[in-house]
């Protein structure tokens, strides 16, 4: 059975809530228009542990690995998170500015946050990602290009894309055919 998402008033009923205080609002008139499709494992490369839920809480313990000791100091987080499974998590509604980008740039504007939905897959750039993830991200990416229709399949970009200098997410696994050829088949 394909999986399906409602989005409503900005947040996702069917995924687990949650809540991160790394967020503000978006600058006003702004409109919802780019998705960013991101990677993140923590520790890097190494899946499951709930260690990215915690970081997006600020509620990441710097002894229980040495990598986290780099990242302590980091706010950030994102609206999505797609686990290996296909679990999805939300962390901030989609109205709202997540801290996922950076600074960035799509199409000559800066800073995405203003105007984008972050999805974090759990992955690596080199590692493959889940069939299960692929029909997740399909289903989800489906239910929020109908609730925020300024995004557009030409809208749909990688961290890497939008900066470049910075970062390489979602990397060289993630099937950029394989996810926009199921896009554009009938849901």
């Amino acid at each position: 059975m394909k999986q399906k998402f409602s989005v409503v008033s900005g947040t996702v009923k069917e995924a687990v809530q949650c809540p991160s205080p790394n967020f503000n609002e978006r600058p006003a008139g702004d409109v919802v228009s780019l998705l960013v499709l991101h990677n993140i494992s923590l520790p890097p490369r190494q899946f499951g542990g709930g260690y990215v839920e915690r970081f997006f809480q600020n509620q990441l313990s710097a002894d229980e690995h040495p990598y986290f000791e780099e990242i302590k100091d980091l706010t950030v987080s994102a609206h999505l998170f797609i686990s290996r499974e296909g679990q999805v998590t939300q962390f901030v509604n989609l109205d709202k500015r997540a801290w996922h980008a950076g600074r960035s740039e799509f199409m000559g504007r800066s800073e995405c946050n203003d105007y984008a939905i972050g999805i974090e897959l759990e992955g690596a750039d080199d590692i493959p990602y889940t069939d299960q993830q692929y029909l997740t991200l399909d289903a989800l990416t489906r239910s929020i290009l109908d609730a925020y229709p300024q995004i557009t399949s030409e809208r749909i970009t990688g961290h890497s894309d939008i900066a470049p200098e910075r970062k390489t997410d979602p990397g060289e696994a993630f099937d950029w055919i394989r996810f926009r050829a199921g896009l554009s088949t009938e849901g």
